[in-house]
């Protein structure tokens, strides 16, 4: 049976990407998004809302974009790979988490939004990324 590992999220910038480079000379960074849910409460009638945290890391073209361009409450649009990651940390406590590693992304709103009347859209800005150093 063959695997698929394909996730696409919209949502908003939880925290400034962090920019770093790889031993390797890569550049990489790591930020978050929030993805919000809302539903109509059956019983009260009450309008609710659930929030996802999910951490994004990019590579390459598409860091050096996000980094430039994407600040906190910045809303974006990506699609990649979910990543299972475990580590122990320096107590011994085993840790675990997922977080998507971003293949392409789109921007959602304009750079100018006064040029475009405040409108979202999303823009022609579709980064591929093929520097994914593994």
């Amino acid at each position: 049976m063959p695997n698929y590992n394909k996730t696409i999220l919209m949502g908003r910038i939880t925290h400034e990407p962090e920019l770093k480079t790889l031993s390797s000379g890569t550049i990489s960074i790591s930020t978050g998004m929030a993805i919000n849910r809302n539903w109509m409460d059956k019983e009260t009638g009450d309008r609710r809302e659930e929030v996802c945290f999910v951490d994004l890391q990019a590579f390459g073209q598409n860091a050096q974009i996000i980094h430039q361009y994407f600040t906190i409450g910045t809303p974006i649009h990506v699609e990649g790979r979910l990543r299972y990651r475990t580590w122990e940390t320096p107590n011994g406590e085993k840790r675990s988490k997922h977080d998507v590693l971003v293949d392409t992304f789109q921007f959602v709103e304009s750079l100018n939004k006064d040029r475009h009347n405040g409108g979202t859209h999303i823009d022609v800005a579709t980064i591929a990324n093929d520097e994914i150093p593994f």
